[in-house]
């Protein structure tokens, strides 16, 4: 089988930094072992994926440098399976640098530099900056649905709007509501 390289990790919104982590990966052996985080155990670790397990697995294990992928359930099971699969190096992503040197008695660890200017944490911001405008969105079309059934004409004309005009400020809020769900997808 030759140089085997194991590495652990969630791959929640899988991105160019995870890809270029399992490329420089398989690049150390000829058979890479990924470990991908199950849902229960990121609830151990204080964790929540967006995606469930079972697409997580699947995605990583369509990428071309992957040879084979395994759950990860709890933190020690990374001695088991360096044993198990006879593991000559873990790698493992800057950001855990030290995390596991008491694995160098099984084998090799390397701590990889991470992507710069990726995340999944950075990613997760953006959706939630997202879904906050979206909650935004929402509440405006409330306040001028209710304003347009409030205001008498006589209000109006000495604000120097029309009814029209906020059943067009309301039309347009929904357009951008409905490009902000589409934006979620």
């Amino acid at each position: 089988m030759g140089k085997v390289v194991i590495t652990y990790g969630t791959f929640d919104l899988f991105h160019i930094g995870h890809l270029n982590l399992l490329k420089r990966a398989k690049a150390l052996g000829d058979y890479l072992i990924v470990g991908v985080s199950t849902d229960e155990f990121n609830a151990v670790k204080g964790k929540k994926a967006l995606i469930p397990f079972e697409q997580r697995a699947e995605i990583v294990a369509s990428i071309k440098y992957v040879d084979l992928v395994i759950p990860e359930t709890c933190w020690e099971q990374k001695i088991e399976d360096i044993k198990k699969y006879n593991v000559d190096i873990l790698v493992m992503g800057k950001d855990w640098e030290g995390k596991f040197d008491y694995l160098k008695k099984y084998c090799e660890v390397v701590y990889l530099e991470r992507t710069k200017g990726i995340s999944s944490s950075y990613l997760r911001s953006i959706l939630k900056k997202v879904r906050l405008q979206k909650e935004d969105l929402m509440y405006a079309l409330k306040v001028l649905e209710s304003l347009s059934n409030v205001l008498d004409d006589s209000l109006l004309k000495r604000i120097s709007l029309g009814k029209s005009d906020i059943i067009k400020v309301f039309e347009i809020l929904e357009i951008l509501a409905r490009e902000l769900d589409d934006t979620e997808d």
